[in-house]
Formats: structure tokens, sequence, C-alpha cells
């Protein structure tokens, strides 16, 4: 006769995926499972050799049983999941969770952690605005913060919602979940499975270089190869969302192995003169090389981040001098997000204090048209004045060839510590981008209208007509507007060709199709 399995006993089961995680439980210890815990708050089951059983919630750990786990319940387990990888990880198919193996020495498992994964939904929102923008990502925090969730709906967001071709280079399986077939809960973005993770920055480049990907999604930066693998990727244009180890910016800062993902850091032996003039010791840090990405996110709860942009002028500010205040969003209990950027001046009308940042009210042009300059404040509406020099500046506005040189001007603003936006190249649209990125400028100008209005119109007589339709060409931040007209009206658009002429091709929804 043989022992009845977890399914068979008489108890009221739990939602399918957390279900099947507890089915692979001896019968004892499934039928304690759901007498002493909720499913809603169960967060690991944790099963080591000797010792007495027990699941973790949120602040504290349940006993499953006075019984000590033996040979035969940990095998019982590893029978009834999948394969352990040679990180000694395995998953259940078709479900996010992951079962973490302990062996002794002879690779016999001496211990077990069943952790609970589940997908989420709306814990990107908080900054679907940096996702959608098409910028690179590198998000941290620390281990059980929800890195790997948010990374999952972000490749759902760009994916279902953006309709961009995502790809996920899934080591453990954590994101797209075990078995061949992915889990729902990452949309339509194509998974890449990797068979060791020592392989991991193989299958980074075999994604980019195989399947044309417009965004590639990665958990776990963690080797030198992996990070010179991520700077290959976005040095070909592809969007790069990813998680590193490490908490906080200070953390990469100072990790050999990683601090090329911030550019690089390298000490320069300065001149006596030089250093005289910047006010330094002969000896400073330098960033290398551009950082691979654009935005760097410190995760510090699941409804607080921490966003250092643009993360070149982040990291060469914290070379300089104490680490910059970064700007904090958070998410209220009622959904709605909130942002210190918000706020230019404190509640009692004093100027702002840590924690509440003011935006820069003067600009110093070197190498830039003043008249551009001028024109793209006029348009924005932007309460900023233009300054001959660069005292009293709040930041420096230059080109990259004039960056290069380091005239007197930019030495001396760096040594100040203002903050030195370099520009690609000296038009007024560039200008305007820019400051948009600076002053985070909601309010369009008549250009930025006239885009909006044509797309309105295309949207129109898209629904009208069921064929598809292009507008005129735009600049990514008018691109990026368009698209969110586009998704507000239940239709689709892509971006095509290449700049300037890239401009948006929209779509008739399915729905209106059939």
């Amino acid at each position: 006769m043989s022992l009845p399995t977890a399914s068979d006993l008489p108890f009221q089961r739990w939602e399918p995926e957390l279900e099947l995680l507890a089915q692979a439980l001896p019968p004892h210890l499934y039928r304690a499972l759901h007498e002493r815990t909720a499913s809603a708050q169960l967060l690991e089951i944790v099963l080591d050799l000797g010792r007495e059983p027990e699941a973790r919630v949120p602040g504290r750990e349940i006993l499953l049983s006075e019984m000590a786990v033996t040979e035969a319940d940990l095998e019982y387990v590893a029978e009834r999941v999948g394969e352990f990888s040679d990180d000694n990880r395995a998953g259940i198919a078709r479900t996010l969770h992951r079962i973490s193996a302990i062996r002794n020495r002879r690779g016999r498992i001496v211990g077990l952690t069943c952790r609970v994964g589940r997908a989420v939904g709306g814990t990107a929102e908080i900054i679907r605005d940096i996702v959608v923008s098409g910028e690179s990502i590198l998000l941290l925090g620390r281990p059980g913060i929800g890195k790997t969730t948010i990374l999952r709906e972000c490749a759902r967001m760009l994916a279902d919602e953006q309709r961009k071709r995502v790809v996920i280079v899934d080591t453990s399986n954590e994101i797209g979940g075990d078995g061949d077939i992915p889990h729902p809960g990452i949309g339509r973005a194509r998974r890449m499975q990797v068979r060791t993770p020592l392989l991991q920055h193989n299958v980074m480049i075999e994604a980019v270089e195989n399947h044309m990907p417009e965004v590639i999604v990665i958990d776990e930066i963690g080797t030198e190869l992996e990070a010179a693998a991520a700077r290959t990727i976005a040095e070909r244009g592809v969007q790069l969302i990813a998680t590193a180890h490490g908490q906080t910016l200070e953390n990469l800062m100072v990790n050999p192995v990683l601090n090329d993902l911030l550019g690089g850091i390298q000490s320069v032996t300065l001149s006596d003169e030089e250093a005289r003039r910047r006010g330094t010791q002969k000896s400073v840090l330098e960033r290398k090389a551009p950082p691979t990405f654009d935005v760097l996110i410190e995760i510090q709860d699941r409804d607080r981040m921490a966003i250092n942009q643009p993360l070149a002028d982040v990291v060469d500010l914290a070379l300089r001098g104490p680490l910059p205040t970064p700007k904090i969003r958070v998410r209220t209990r009622e959904g709605r997000i909130i942002s210190n950027v918000e706020q230019a001046v404190a509640p009692n009308g004093e100027r702002p204090t840590t924690g509440v940042l003011s935006k820069p009210r003067t600009i110093f042009p070197y190498g830039v048209s003043r008249s551009h300059l001028e024109q793209a404040i006029r348009d924005l509406e932007l309460p900023v004045r233009v300054l001959g020099n660069s005292d009293g500046a709040d930041i420096v506005m230059t080109l990259k060839n004039y960056y290069r040189r380091r005239p007197d001007s930019i030495r001396q603003a760096e040594a100040s510590g203002v903050p030195i936006h370099i520009l690609k190249s000296n038009t007024v649209t560039q200008v305007k981008e820019a400051l948009t990125r600076i002053y985070g400028a909601d309010r369009p100008d008549a250009a930025t209208s006239r885009a909006l209005q044509e797309a309105l119109e295309a949207i129109r007589r898209v629904k009208a007509t069921l064929q598809p339709m292009e507008v005129s060409p735009q600049n990514a931040y008018v691109r990026r507007l368009q698209h969110q007209l586009v998704a507000e009206n239940d239709l689709v658009a892509r971006s095509t060709g290449k700049e300037p002429q890239r401009r948006l091709r929209i779509f008739p929804s399915p729905d209106l199709v059939d």
C-alpha cells in the first residue's frame, strides 16, 4: 500500500502556484504548513537535516514540526522539484518558486531553502517613466527586497504595453520560472535560460547577436565578464535593465569588479599647478569611461526608491566629494507617487534642507550657443537665467569636444562642485532635451504641442480606417509623449527609422481589428 501524497490530504487548497510548492513537501509538513501559516504571508520554508522544519513569514519563524528533518524528507522534496543546476538552485515548472540546496562534502543534500516566488503586478509603476524612456537601468537592493519582482514587471511592461522586443537572460529561472515554458508574469517577453551561471556572460552576448532585442533584462550581474558583456550590449544601443550585487551606489564604487558598470574608477596624479587650481590633492579619482547604465536605482523598500540620474554626473560628483543626495520616490498607501524633486521650497517658505532638492536657476553655456539656450528656455517656460561666466552658475552646459580639452572655466566649475552637462551637438533640440531631463519640464512648447496634435489626428484616422499611420520625425522626448498618448487611446505604436528621421508608426489594436 503506497503512502498518501500531499495532494491526497483533505485540506482546502491555496492558490495554484503556492499549492504546487506545498505539495512538494512530505505529507506531515504539508498538513502543518496549511494549519499554521497564512498563504499570503509565507516567504520561505527552511528544512535542515537534524533540525526542526520552519516556515518564515514577515518578522518571525513558525515551527512546522517538533520532529527533526530526515534524509528521507529532503529526498522527498528533491524528487518533486526540478533539476538542480550548478548553483544548487531548482524550481517547479511554470512557477516562480526557488528551491536552493545546501550540500555536504560528498555532495548529498543536507538542507533546503524553499523561497516563495510571486508575480506582483504594479511593482514597477513607481519608475514607469524611467522604464519606458529607453534609458538603461541598474537596480540595487538588499536580498529579498523585491529586485527580481520589479525586474519581471519591467520586462512585462515593455513587452506588452510598449510592444518592444524584450529578451530575458534568466540564469536561475527566477524571472521567468522553471521549465521550458516561461511563467505568464513576463508577458510577451522572450526568455533565454543559462545552462550554468559561469556562462551567463556568453548568453548575454548571444541574446543581442542572435535575437535582435530592443531590451535585455538580466538578474544579478556579479562578475567582471558579465560587467564587460553588459557594456558591450549597451554600446550596441540596446536598453539594459539589470540588477547587481550591492545595496547602494557606494557599494558599487568600492567594488573593484563591478565599478566598471559605473564607467570604471582610476587614480590620476595631477601637476602641482592643476592641483592648486582644483583645490585638491595631487592624487585624485576620476571616471575612466561613460557608465554602462544611465540610471542607478537603490530599492530602499518596496515602496521607496532612491534614483541616481544621470548616473555619469552623479558618479563624477561622488568622486569629487560626498555622495550627492539622490532623488527619492515614495508610493503612498493610496498608490500616489510622490518625489522630493517636486518641492522647490520647504513648507515653511525657507530654502530646502536635505531631502528636498531645489532645481538649478542659473546656467553658464560654454561652447553652447547662448541664443539656442535662451530660445529653449523661452519655449519650455523655465525660470532660468543665462550667465556669461561660471561664477554663481548652478550648472554648466558644454559640448563633448570642449569638455575633453578641459579649459579653465570647466576645470574651475568642476573644482567648485558645479555639475557639468555635456551635449552631443550644438542644436536647439539637444538643448531642449537636456533642459527637460534637468528640470523635468512638463509643459510642452509649441513644437511639442503640434507633434502631439498630429499624433491625435493620426490616432483618430487609425481608429476610423483600421490602417497603420506614420507621423512626422521627432526627438526621443517627444516620441515618448506620443507613445503615452497612443497607449491612452488603446492603440499600439512602434518607433521606426534612424535618427534624426526616427518616428512613430501607429497601429490599430487587435480588439479593433477583430
